[in-house]
């Protein structure tokens, strides 16, 4: 396939995480490229040379999103996404992309957790995070589509409890020689992960703007990632994340928020608003998240580079 594989080099693994104090007016953001998985296609290369891109044109993320199943609109219930949607396998992409990148970080935004085995994502995460020499991020969310939760046979009405369980059991996973656990969903006697993750634990950032999200965000988490806009609803969201650390008594200034810019049109000025709406309220990272669609990679690679700008500027 012709595929210039970039393996990264040792001094090249301190990835910049950021580490918020959560005040308002800060100037300094990191940016994250949304993958844009719905129109990159199926060639390898094409798929390199975005990500390339993205790394030279100085994006300090990559996310991919996750889809396991398209559906149909069935009794009243239309999907966002639907059966002619294309989504890349989140794991599989992200370790091509750490074969092809060598210093930008990767992460999943987001993965779907309680609908996934929580073994199965703490082997996936632990190999990207090897492969890619430290650099994986991984954002999980509940998610809105039932229809994908029956189709993998797993419960939809469960899936917060479930998810606060699964990080529990992720991160003793990957930092324990051997894991003996028992609870609601998951029950094992001395088990482990090998190889070993270069992280340990892996950073876990949660998506999603429910106040149950934000406040287990705030109990387990490392950082939150909100998909709404920057108004007076997301203030008294970040107040509340804040109320939550502080009774948790957790350091504000180690916990990242990420706001995701998710826009139905390709206007610069309206990005431009929306980002200095999030760096006014402390987010650390800010992601373009379109709704439209960007068949051609050329265009894909000029959004890129037009939104840094939008940000940098």
């Amino acid at each position: 396939l012709g595929i210039n594989f970039l393996l990264p080099k040792t001094a090249q693994y301190q990835l910049r995480f950021p580490h918020s104090e959560m005040t308002v007016g800060r100037t300094a953001m990191q940016i994250s490229a949304w993958f844009p998985t719905r129109d990159i296609g199926t060639d390898p290369v094409r798929i390199r040379d975005w990500a390339q891109a993205a790394e030279e044109l100085g994006y300090d993320h990559i996310e991919v999103p996750d889809h396991v199943f398209g559906a149909t609109a069935r009794d009243g219930w239309s999907p966002r996404y639907n059966e002619q949607d294309p989504f890349h396998e989140t794991f599989v992409t992200l370790g091509f992309l750490a074969g092809v990148t060598t210093t930008i970080g990767l992460a999943s935004g987001v993965l779907i957790l309680p609908q996934r085995q929580t073994g199965v994502v703490a082997k996936q995460a632990t190999q990207v995070d090897i492969l890619s020499g430290g650099r994986l991020r991984l954002g999980v969310g509940v998610g809105w589509n039932h229809v994908e939760y029956e189709a993998l046979n797993e419960d939809w009405k469960s899936r917060g409890t479930r998810q606060r369980e699964q990080v529990e059991v992720l991160k003793k996973l990957w930092c324990d020689d051997l894991v003996t656990y028992q609870g609601r969903f998951h029950q094992f006697t001395e088990v482990n992960i090998t190889p070993r993750p270069v992280q340990r634990p892996i950073p876990v950032w949660f998506g999603g703007s429910s106040d149950a999200v934000v406040k287990r965000a705030a109990q387990i988490g490392d950082g939150w990632m909100p998909i709404m806009a920057p108004d007076h609803e997301a203030e008294a969201k970040l107040e509340q994340l804040r109320n939550h650390l502080s009774d948790c008594g957790r350091d504000t200034s180690a916990f990242g928020i990420e706001g995701w810019l998710r826009m139905d049109k390709a206007d610069p000025d309206e990005w431009s608003v929306a980002a200095e709406g999030w760096r006014k309220l402390g987010a650390d990272i800010v992601m373009l998240y379109p709704m439209y669609r960007i068949p051609n990679l050329d265009d894909q690679i000029e959004t890129l580079r037009r939104f840094k700008e939008v940000v940098s500027g």
